[in-house]
């Protein structure tokens, strides 16, 4: 008769051959799936320009590899062109298999390259093309003046030696680093739009927006005597900052197009660069780092988590004031519209407060931001400033409703009361209504708050620096999707969660008085 410990033995040796079983067939399908996936891939392979008929392209939105790839895009094959803000992000696309397929800018396709090893660029270049700063047409003095500066830095070979520093050959890399001269600045500041997630061109490094095209425009602005000042904003946004005139060129690795034409000038162009087709390589062997080492370059390396700091800060520094204009508006907006329910007085304001709110809810909030920031407030040049007022209009649309449907909810024969007791209706609200409005709209305006905090990551497309764009900063210079987003998620989060616990409390609060 076999004994209890013999028994537990043969339960725990059946227990680990099935557990090695299971992991053996884990591998087993592992291995299996990623063969599939290989030679799924290799059937869906780009190997030359001929290949991109009927495959899933990425680009950057607005660059001229979207113009390019465009030509493409509706054919019968059934060729889809995929945009992304970034390049980083059509490079993530790639990695995952989403797409077959990147098509972008020479220089900025090795870095991204060089750290994935599972990435390579074919060896067949998709188009040839010139870069050249973009500049309002009105702005003709200016342009000329760019044009000779540009011209003096081609031949005294500064412009050669900014180009070696950066796009050079290994022994020339870093060895040609252009020194700021020092001047007065006696003819004022020359702002410049770019994009800074396109290394070698425009990129960060040290909390500082560097890069070929910004030291050829220190060089430019050395030349013409004036000071120089950067603005970091999509791609796709340069354009029109140089048409309002938020910025007076645009520099970003531009290309000279006819589309562009219709819009913007162009200075004379300053370097010749290439479109290339990057794809995966599922031969290469990825290396794979820990997580420690992930965490150093994404947030030790270069005092990376600067970013962060810099970008919490300015949204919480939105969020409260967007919030505080929101309640203040809100509230005026609430309190005409129900006296004009209740007494048919003040109709002109009350309509306005329907369009009012009318407009408001029924537009997105990014392009409300847009348009305040290149159309009605293009005079204002802090955008901290221009983000609180289109974040603030915009809340009070929302906190309007809610406080108004707070009052409403309170009944009538409160008002009926207060009246018999000789209270105007000013008093009346102020004294009886508005507290108990208050706390029955309490846990809606804390909703409201907590989505406006998470509305301010679209601050980023004015140029911004807030947790969103932070994150975005980061994933361009380390190529890690992972980690930025899912640390800007957390910290969203944490804030969240402190608001709701403060709200929480104070709905607490005001029931325990209540009750006394």
């Amino acid at each position: 008769m076999m004994t209890r410990k013999k028994k537990n033995l043969i339960s725990y040796v059946v227990f680990a051959l099935v557990c090695v079983a299971i992991i053996i067939a884990g591998i087993c399908y592992k291995n299996y799936s990623n063969e599939q996936k290989i030679k799924k891939a290799e059937k869906n392979a780009v190997t030359c320009v001929d290949d991109l008929t009927g495959k899933k392209i990425g680009v950057q939105i607005g660059t001229t590899g979207d113009i390019y790839a465009s030509d493409y895009e509706g054919d019968k094959k059934g060729t889809v062109v995929e945009r992304y803000n970034k390049g980083t992000d059509a490079i993530q696309a790639l990695k995952d298999d989403k797409i077959n397929c990147v098509i972008l800018d020479e220089q900025p396709s090795l870095a991204y390259t060089e750290k994935n090893s599972e990435l390579k660029i074919l060896k067949e270049e998709f188009a040839v093309e010139d870069y050249a700063i973009c500049i309002d047409k009105s702005n003709t003095d200016l342009k000329s003046k760019i044009n000779d500066a540009l011209k003096k830095l081609k031949d005294d070979g500064t412009l050669a030696n900014i180009k070696k520093n950066y796009t050079g050959k290994d022994e020339e890399k870093g060895k040609f680093p252009y020194k700021k001269k020092n001047i007065s600045g006696k003819n004022g500041t020359l702002k410049v739009g770019t994009n800074a997630s396109f290394k070698p061109y425009e990129y960060y490094d040290s909390n500082k927006i560097t890069g070929l095209d910004m030291d050829m425009m220190q060089a430019v602005c050395d030349e013409l005597d004036m000071k120089l000042e950067i603005e970091d904003m999509e791609f796709d946004s340069i354009i029109a900052a140089v048409t309002s005139g938020k910025v007076d060129v645009g520099c970003a690795g531009m290309t000279v197009t006819k589309d562009r034409l219709k819009n913007v000038d162009f200075t004379d162009s300053y370097t010749t660069a290439k479109q290339v087709i990057i794809v995966k390589d599922y031969n290469a062997a990825i290396k794979a780092q820990s997580l420690s080492q992930r965490i150093h370059d994404n947030f030790v390396s270069d005092h990376r988590y600067n970013y962060l700091i810099k970008g919490f800060s300015n949204t919480i520094v939105i969020t409260i004031f967007a919030v505080l204009m929101g309640i203040i508006l809100g509230a005026i907006i609430a309190l005409i519209r129900t006296t004009h329910d209740n007494n048919g007085t003040l109709p002109i304001p009350n309509l306005i407060c329907k369009i009012y709110l009318t407009v408001v809810r029924g537009t997105p909030a990014m392009v409300q931001l847009l348009i305040f920031y290149y159309i009605i407030l293009v005079s204002v040049n802090s955008k901290i400033l221009v983000a609180i007022i289109a974040f603030g209009l915009n809340s009070a649309a929302y906190v309007a409703e809610v406080i108004r449907s707070g009052i409403n909810s309170i009944d009538k024969g409160q008002f009926e009361a207060g009246r018999s007791l000789g209270l105007n209706y000013r008093q009346t609200m102020t004294s009886i209504v508005l507290p108990q409005a208050f706390k029955n709209a309490l846990p809606a305006l804390c909703n409201e708050f907590i989505s406006l905090i998470k509305e301010t990551s679209i601050s980023g497309y004015i140029a911004i620096v807030d947790l969103t764009k932070a994150g975005d900063i980061i994933r361009s210079n380390t190529y890690d999707a992972f980690l930025p987003l899912i640390t800007v998620a957390i910290i969203y989060l944490v804030i969240v969660i402190a608001l709701t616990s403060v709200a929480n409390a104070l709905e607490r609060r005001l029931r325990a008085n209540e009750r006394h």
